[in-house]
């Protein structure tokens, strides 16, 4: 029997030691266990680059790391979301997760690929949902991205998604069906790299332990014993986070 007391977050994490927000995340970062990497993935920036790496940077240059932009965005500016959910799936040992007890189908392949992988899959007919793969090869681990605050491109996020002009907080992407739509992720994205390509996790802004709430896992009641594991991992307080929210920081 496997328990899960409250995760540590490491004091210093695998990064460049004076990264800017858009600087990736190096593949030494994920190979890690997912329940480490969790946590520590919360703040960091999700880029969908639109044009050349310059554009993410002059995005950010405009509209201050953490801000949102206004209709201005165009189709060539990139998109940029805040991590501010995540769950961890801890591979072979938990009944939530694809790789539980090493299951192996074309579909969960990319799931087994080193750690800095995307796992991209498609859920109740409808959504497309995105995860970090963690650890070494053949781990099985990974972090799903539940949701995400807008950064730079939220007009053409929000069209992604057929929202109105002003949406409310965590309509763009607060879910992980809802961020694959607004970044247009697809199946297309699986198995791709994150530290390098048209999908990239950055550095972001840092997110201090005190500010990070846990809890359980949403869905995954099937799961046994695994379903009551504190894997879900939130910026406390952020209205941007999936319902129900996670309002206690552990």
């Amino acid at each position: 029997m496997v328990s899960w007391p409250a995760v540590e977050i490491p004091a210093a994490s695998p990064r460049r030691s004076t990264p800017g927000p858009l600087s990736p995340l190096l593949l030494s970062f994920y190979r890690r266990p997912a329940e480490v990497v969790a946590p520590d993935l919360l703040g960091r920036y999700l880029v969908r680059q639109a044009g050349g790496a310059s554009a993410s940077r002059s995005a950010i240059g405009r509209h201050g790391a953490g801000s949102t932009p206004t209709a201005e965005a165009d189709d060539h500016e990139p998109l940029i979301l805040r991590v501010v959910e995540v769950e961890a799936y801890l591979g072979a040992p938990d009944r939530a997760s694809h790789a539980w007890g090493g299951r192996r189908t074309a579909r969960n392949a990319s799931l087994y690929l080193a750690g800095g992988h995307a796992y991209v899959y498609f859920i109740y007919g409808m959504h497309w949902c995105l995860n970090a793969v963690t650890g070494e090869v053949d781990a099985g681990g990974a972090v799903l991205l539940r949701a995400g605050e807008p950064v730079a491109g939220e007009e053409r996020m929000r069209r992604n998604r057929g929202l109105p002009a002003v949406p409310r907080p965590g309509d763009i992407a607060g879910g992980p069906g809802k961020l694959c739509q607004a970044l247009a992720v697809d199946r297309a994205f699986d198995g791709l790299r994150l530290d390098r390509g048209p999908l990239r996790l950055t550095a972001g802004e840092p997110v201090a332990p005190g500010q990070v709430a846990a809890g359980p896992r949403i869905g995954v009641a099937y799961a046994g014993e695994a379903a009551a594991w504190p894997l879900r991992f939130a910026i406390a307080g952020n209205l941007h986070v999936s319902r129900p929210r996670l309002a206690t920081p552990r």
